[in-house]
């Protein structure tokens, strides 16, 4: 038997607890140990959907935010976790990383969120997406900061994650950076799902969808020199040429057609669009560069 909020167990029976220094005590004895120094893990969730999550915590860490990595389609998210720590030591951060494993979760789960199901729509608890959520909770929770703020960049398949997450999860995110994706999420209903909005739901792809994710904090991050039309990794399927021949080029023209289709209908644009020059399709590059800042800064006009 579970007391009440207020009482606690006393010798077999609930009790009021008169005394501040009762509850505090409880809350402190309650409350999950921080994150450790350097690289942890987690487990979130207890279900058979539980997931690993690799984090980094900096030594000197205080205050700063949590910014959540997302992996590419090799699910190595231990290296991305690595590759991330430069942004930890430079944004004084936290770092975590969910790895969702090919056993569990699909090509089409992981980059699409599994918001679709053989063409049907899923409840919302059913998305991946809820995943994001529960590791953000998890480590407020072991940081004891219920208001931790966060970001949220993934690199290739990762950075597809992120555009779809932009575009179907509450705000929350500081900012919301899509890395090199393979294809983009265009603002359109006459594309498919994936690449457009086609086959959503009314209430996921009306104009009110569509001003909500124009208005997203979107940041595409795209490598000047992530231009191979062969790559092995690049999405080649029809629907996904139709958006450019290579990545560098898929992410100029979502950006255009974005930005285009909010200053016809005067809806707020809060994407961004940054470059960086020398680096092809690497997503440890990305997240070392001076640029990746710019990226997830909120000061940049």
């Amino acid at each position: 038997m579970r007391p009440l909020p207020g009482f606690v167990r006393i010798r077999g029976t609930f009790r009021a607890a008169g005394m501040g220094i009762l509850l505090f005590g409880a809350a402190f004895c309650s409350r999950a140990e921080a994150l450790p120094k350097g690289f942890g893990q987690l487990t979130v969730s207890a279900d058979t959907n539980a997931i690993r999550v690799f984090t980094y915590r900096p030594a000197d860490y205080t205050d700063g935010p949590l910014i959540v990595i997302m992996h590419g389609m090799l699910r190595n998210a231990d290296t991305y976790c690595s590759n991330a720590v430069p942004l930890a030591h430079r944004l004084h951060a936290i770092i975590a990383a969910p790895q969702f494993d090919t056993n569990r979760f699909s090509r089409d789960a992981y980059n699409l969120g599994g918001v679709l199901k053989k063409g049907v729509a899923q409840p919302r608890d059913k998305w991946i997406y809820q995943h994001i959520t529960q590791t953000i909770a998890a480590v407020r929770e072991r940081e004891g900061k219920p208001a931790l703020p966060y970001y949220l960049i993934g690199h290739s398949a990762g950075g597809q994650f992120a555009m779809r997450y932009a575009a179907l999860m509450p705000p929350g995110a500081l900012r919301i950076v899509a890395a090199n994706p393979g294809s983009d999420l265009f603002p359109r209903r006459d594309w498919k799902f994936g690449y457009g909005f086609g086959g959503l739901p009314e209430e996921l792809s009306d104009d009110a969808a569509m001003q909500r994710y124009l208005a997203a904090p979107l940041t595409l991050y795209l490598g000047l020199d992530d231009t191979d039309p062969n790559h092995f990794e690049l999405d080649r399927s029809a629907a996904a040429e139709l958006q450019g021949k290579s990545r560098l080029e898929r992410g100029r023209n979502c950006f255009a057609y974005a930005e285009q289709l909010a200053r016809e209908h005067g809806w707020p644009f809060h994407w961004r669009k940054v470059e960086v020059a020398g680096i092809a399709h690497d997503g440890k590059a990305m997240f070392a560069a001076p640029e990746a800042r710019t990226a997830l800064s909120l000061e940049l006009k």
